[in-house]
């Protein structure tokens, strides 16, 4: 007779899958709390303690340890050598492993888990006998997953065996579930010790959609999840309406999230290729996406707007009127999801405002490796100021540099933002040269940049920027400082009445 082992934490359809493989003849072997849901459903099962002739002990620790599991899965059984051994301690081979591990991810999730409580939902005995089955997948079929248990049964109800393919395709996934699992532990072990670079990194993501392409047709993507990440996220967002997302789409959503998140008051975030293209805070939310429109309303065409707080009937109104890739909010009145829902394709996106904004470093792939950082959190209140001009911004030049400088930093460098009290007037991103960034931005501005302030996300090399700006009307600059010629900018900047604020911070972004 055929011998099973089962031993599950998540006890989904154990029963009728034990069921099963009795009728397929198998024997059943089982531990602790699975032989208990067994027993009580009137299936036979023999316990792990007649296999081994030893106890359960340490409260369960030590139970699936031994020569006879460990041997009846690893033996080949085209080995003659592996088979008189089993003979000879009088092993029985084990066919068929199921197991599923200790809930580690769901303990730690808990907010009030304990490092004790954590530590001691880590399994050791079943990410082991799935490692010895999944070695030896070509005598073993070893399943991990509940959603397999079908495609199982249904193999041995019509050949009578697990085919090879089959076998080999569970045993991949044993060793993706077992890496993701250590992952899972690794991180928060490595946080518990309060390691910042430790020597090496393995990070593990869940599949959440298969997307249809890449940035371009040809590339083929996929969108992954972040176990136990911020829910504050696109990856955590729930979509009401439209089309599936793609790729770039999720990009951009994720940039003009962590763009609004820095805004308390009434705020909309306009978003093209991952730049914001228009910012606009308000009294209301209707009033603070009209002023990010009429920021840009050429790029804001097919862009991705994100706004801080629920989308009532009028900014829905005002929303509806242009062609958009998605809307994300913390939420919808009924009355904006009526107007908003009779456009087709636009994707609505919900997005938990008050989750947690766990701490994650930043990883950018690059060939044959991987780079990590912490994200750019550093805002105006943690800035170094100073002001080395003989004139100071005024109240309205000092809110504006504060809007500007909050924008800035998510643009991309070399990067330049005009802006006024409440709104963006021009954004000059991804430029070779920080002047050729003001020129983008201050034609942008046109007009509007009379009496506006000017943030860049790093120093000026030289005064060429300053002197753009004073000739557009430029009245507040707020830039980083560092520069061995900022004498010169400085200079340039008490020449035309210019005040200019340093902060210290630079704000690069690739």
């Amino acid at each position: 007779m055929k011998r099973a082992l089962l031993s599950v934490s998540d006890k989904t359809g154990i029963v009728e899958f034990a069921i099963g493989l009795k009728e397929a003849g198998f024997e059943i072997v089982s531990t602790g709390g699975t032989k208990k849901t067994l027993a009580e459903n009137g299936i036979e099962v023999v316990g792990i303690e007649e296999v081994t002739n030893f106890p359960e002990i340490m409260d369960g620790r030590v139970k699936t340890l031994h020569p006879n599991v460990h041997g009846g899965l690893l033996a080949k059984r085209n080995d003659d050598a592996h088979l008189a051994q089993l003979a000879e301690h009088q092993i029985q081979p084990i066919d068929l492993v199921c197991v599923n591990l200790y809930p580690f991810q769901h303990t730690i999730a808990k907010p009030d888990v304990t490092p004790e409580e954590a530590i001691e939902n880590i399994d050791i005995g079943g990410p082991t006998m799935l490692r010895s089955a999944a070695k030896n997948h070509e005598f073993v079929t070893v399943v991990v997953d509940p959603a397999d248990y079908d495609s199982v049964l249904a193999g041995l109800s019509e050949t009578g065996q697990v085919s090879g393919q089959k076998k080999r395709q569970l045993a991949a996934k044993v060793f993706r579930h077992t890496a993701a699992y250590d992952a899972v532990i690794s991180e928060y072990m490595t946080q518990l010790a309060e390691e910042e670079n430790p020597e090496s990194v393995t990070l593990t993501y869940n599949l959440k959609q298969s997307l249809r392409y890449g940035e371009n047709p040809h590339q083929r993507a996929s969108f992954y999840q972040k176990p136990l990440g911020s829910t504050f996220s696109v990856a955590y967002g729930n979509q009401l309406h439209g089309k599936e997302l793609s790729y770039n789409n999720i990009n951009d959503a994720d940039a003009a999230l962590l763009i609004v998140r820095d805004f308390e008051q009434p705020a909309a975030v306009a978003v093209k290729h991952m730049n914001p293209c228009g910012v606009g805070v308000g009294e209301t939310l209707a009033e603070a996406f009209k002023k990010a429109y009429e920021a840009d309303s050429t790029s804001i065409f097919g862009g991705i707007i994100a706004l801080n707080r629920q989308v009532d009937l009028e900014t829905a109104t005002m929303l509806k009127n242009i062609f958009l890739e998605i809307i994300i909010a913390p939420s919808f009145t009924k009355d904006a999801l009526d107007v908003l829902t009779a456009k087709k394709n636009i994707r609505l996106l919900t997005v938990d405002f008050d989750g947690e904004l766990k701490y994650e470093r930043k990883t950018t792939s690059i060939q044959g490796g991987l780079l990590m950082q912490d994200l750019d959190t550093h805002g105006f209140e943690q800035a170094t100021i100073t002001i080395p001009t003989k004139r100071e911004p005024s109240e309205k030049e000092w809110d504006a540099l504060k809007l500007g400088w909050k924008v800035v930093k998510h643009v991309k460098s070399n990067a330049i933002v005009v802006s006024g009290e409440q709104m963006t007037y021009g954004i000059g991103a991804g430029q070779m040269n920080r002047v050729g960034a003001a020129n983008i931005a201050l034609a942008q501005a046109g007009e509007k940049a009379t009496g506006a302030a000017l943030a860049s996300d790093a120093f000026f090399p030289m005064d060429d920027t300053v002197e753009a700006a004073a000739k557009a009307g430029i009245t507040a600059i707020i830039q980083p400082g560092g520069s061995v010629r900022d004498e010169d900018s400085i200079k340039k900047a008490d020449e035309y009445g210019i005040a200019m604020v340093f902060t210290g911070v630079r704000h690069f972004k690739h």
